[in-house]
């Protein structure tokens, strides 16, 4: 008799976790604050949907917003304790995970974990993923 194989939908790094990556890269060089539509025009993305990243980061105290005609977004926190896990989370609003899977078998939402013989393995593989993000800071990416 074999078991039937789940297949797991995975999820990669998002284009919201991308965005708000690459604006937090623009920003820590800026001398003087940037707006949305600035920085949209320098990543070459849709203003609304940055828009909203940047919100998000701005409501997580990554970044600080000012308004006005001078307005725009800094960075709030210095990039040396900027973790990368913070800002996934921030702007997907939970925490970014490899593969869409319970994290433990009692969740499962399909009832299947006493079939699942990778669940193990992936609930490993999340947590390796998840360290390596919190100890991954924007200064660190910065010297890459």
């Amino acid at each position: 008799m074999t078991k039937k194989i789940e297949r797991f939908s995975n999820m990669l790094i998002t284009r919201a976790s991308e965005y708000a990556i690459l604006s937090l890269i623009l920003l820590s060089s800026a001398k003087e604050p940037m707006d949305s539509e600035t920085l949209s025009k320098e990543l070459a993305i849709s203003k609304s949907f940055l828009a909203k990243i940047l919100q998000s980061l701005a409501k997580a105290q990554i970044l600080k917003s000012y308004k006005g005609v001078n307005g725009g977004f800094v960075l709030e926190a210095d990039p040396k304790t900027i973790n990368m896990l913070a800002v996934m989370s921030c702007v997907e609003g939970k925490a970014p995970m490899v593969f869409e899977c319970a994290p433990s078998e009692k969740n499962c939402p399909s009832d299947k974990a006493n079939i699942c013989s990778i669940w193990p393995f992936l609930h490993k593989l999340q947590g390796k993923i998840d360290l390596f993000l919190a100890d991954l800071t924007l200064a660190d990416i910065l010297e890459d």
